[in-house]
């Protein structure tokens, strides 16, 4: 026999609610504001009285995209901050030297921000007296960068001459030694060169030191740079004279060169718990190898610090104005006045051509940075 379909009764089960979704008249949600106007739960999940007041723990507030606000407008003023300098960095981790001399670990404070910070850099820092590198329980315990102050000097180099992003190597540094052998890799007056307009235009000294004397001699290359007026200092043997150490006492000198040009040798020399490491030259190729990896200043006599850096294998130099590229090279700066005007040093007419007393050597590097820096602004 077969019945009729019939609609099936609404359900009695304990428990159950009617759909409402397509009604006039919505549920009542409960209010998450008031604590009076509905059941709530803690963040733990335990019923609330609705007659409880809310605390800091209840109420969740969703951060902003770029940064939380702080709780309160009063900022801390840090005036207990001791000054320091950083020495060395390693993935977001500074090793910095308080005046005394003693080693401390930093991370950067919140409020720097973006801030950069480069060895160098002078500093004000807190937590500074319970900063160690491990405790005895296995947590860090790091002081905290909350200033940088204004840098005296800023060494910067780009990674070629059409790349528009700066790269700063050191800060604060007053003295700029570039470092080149006279053989085994064979010296090269273009990194030279390159190094000196970048001292100039951030109005550090510079000079000049010339390794492995011992296996070849330097005379052509100090030759072609004393009449810049600029120390040329020859080391050999792996010795450190007097005079060269004298160089150094007192002043903040970063280290620039190629690789195996004996950078690191030299520092271990003038000071002897250094412990950097130094390669040997590839015999195929001519190049050293690339062994320092880090930036790292050591202290030395009268307050001064030696900076050595990675073996640098090209300097671009677009930061550097080229109206100001002329003004490394001191040497051609008074034949260069008798130029006609806007000349480009380049010319058939320029006075560099004509001038018997400069170096052809001297104005064909010159033309070399210039032609390199005017393809760079072309393609940019």
């Amino acid at each position: 026999m077969t019945t009729a379909w019939q609609p099936r009764p609404p359900s009695s089960a304990p428990g159950w609610v009617e759909s409402t979704w397509r009604t006039s008249t919505p549920l009542p949600r409960p209010c998450r504001i008031s604590p009076t106007c509905g059941p709530r739960s803690s963040r733990d999940g335990s019923a609330v009285n609705r007659n409880e007041r809310l605390d800091e723990d209840d109420v969740r507030v969703r951060p902003g995209r770029s940064k939380s606000r702080p709780r309160t407008k009063d900022r801390p003023d840090h005036s207990q901050a001791q000054s320091a300098t950083v020495v060395t960095i390693d993935r977001g981790r500074f090793t910095i030297i308080d005046a005394s001399g003693d080693r401390h670990y930093a991370v950067k404070a919140r409020e720097l921000g973006r801030k950069g910070i480069v060895v160098g850099d002078l500093i004000d820092v807190v937590g500074m007296d319970n900063s160690t590198v491990v405790h005895r329980d296995g947590r860090e315990n790091f002081a905290r960068i909350v200033r940088r102050l204004p840098r005296k000097t800023t060494l910067r180099r780009t990674a070629d001459d059409a790349d528009p992003v700066e790269r700063v190597i050191v800060a604060n540094a007053d003295q700029l030694a570039v470092v080149a052998a006279s053989t085994h890799p064979q010296p090269r007056t273009g990194l030279i060169d390159r190094a000196l307009i970048a001292a100039f235009d951030a109005g550090i000294t510079p000079l000049l030191i010339v390794t492995k004397t011992d296996l070849a001699p330097a005379t052509e290359l100090m030759a072609l740079y004393e009449p810049l007026g600029l120390p040329v200092v020859e080391v050999a043997n792996k010795k450190v004279t007097t005079h060269v150490r004298g160089l150094f006492a007192g002043h903040r000198t970063v280290l620039i060169g190629h690789s195996g040009v004996g950078k690191s040798t030299m520092v271990n020399a003038l000071v002897p718990d250094a412990e950097r490491t130094t390669g040997g030259v590839n015999e195929v190729t001519g190049k050293g190898r690339h062994t320092s990896t880090s930036v790292l200043a050591l202290p030395f006599t009268g307050h001064g610090l030696i900076i050595d850096t990675p073996g640098i294998r090209s300097f671009g130099l677009a930061h550097v104005d080229l109206d100001r590229v002329i003004h490394a090279f001191p040497d051609l700066r008074a034949a260069s006045d008798n130029c006609p005007r806007g000349c480009s040093h380049d010319e058939e007419h320029c006075a560099l051509n004509t001038d018997p007393d400069v170096n052809p050597a001297r104005v064909s590097s010159l033309r070399r940075v210039l032609r390199s820096r005017a393809e760079g602004e072309s393609r940019n």
